[in-house]
């Protein structure tokens, strides 16, 4: 990419000013025309002696497939299960948006490797719905506005919900410290805490804890 000033051209084996400003022109182009970017992953199709069969059980259900090892369970999830509750974010294990539960501990779907989830019980957003309905962190957070653009908002639901399965009713301090490893660029922290509270309250009236 350029440099710190902005000028780094071709003749460096770097990308100049105007080729980058047309690769992100042309990324906003196919974000408004509603189409998906091509995942890096899958740009280069995989060599079939490299793939490893897995099987991964996800909400419930197992899926069989053949995965390249250096494939991230974020990867696998919404490029080959087309799971897309969990979030692109950061990908370096900082942001939170990708979390899932992992055999009920939150963990960053980003720096877990799909082969690494196999034997284990994988929980997306998606499997928190009770059929049609909301699941009960889902609902407290719908009932406190709990978000605003919504988008790290899969993965501060899952986080709240591996603290409500390990501890049924956590005090403001430990609310705070469960989720400060998922960051929110809109600052909805006050109603996000307050929405854990109502999830463990709700879960405790219908005896989920």
């Amino acid at each position: 990419m350029k440099d710190e000033d902005g000028h780094k051209g071709h003749c460096c084996g770097g990308v100049s000013r105007r080729g980058f400003l047309s690769s992100v022109g042309a990324g906003a182009v196919l974000a408004a025309a509603g189409l998906p970017a091509v995942p890096v992953a899958a740009e280069q199709p995989a060599d079939p002696a490299e793939l490893v069969r897995v099987t991964l059980r996800i909400n419930g259900r197992a899926h069989r497939l053949l995965v390249e090892p250096r494939w991230s369970l974020l990867f696998v999830l919404r490029e080959r299960l087309v799971l897309t509750g969990t979030k692109v974010g950061c990908e370096r294990g900082e942001c939170g948006a990708c979390t899932v539960l992992v055999d009920g501990l939150p963990r960053y779907a980003c720096l877990t490797l799909a082969v690494e989830a196999q034997g284990h019980e994988v929980t997306t957003i998606e499997g928190l719905l009770r059929g049609e309905e909301l699941g009960v962190v889902q609902q407290a957070f719908l009932e406190e506005d709990a978000f605003q653009c919504g988008f790290c908002t899969p993965g501060q639901i899952m986080a709240a919900e591996g603290l409500l399965r390990a501890n049924p009713d956590p005090t403001v301090a430990e609310i705070r410290a469960a989720m400060a490893g998922n960051l929110c660029r809109c600052g909805a922290y006050a109603h996000i805490v307050k929405a854990v509270r109502r999830a463990a309250a709700a879960r405790r009236e219908v005896g989920h804890g």
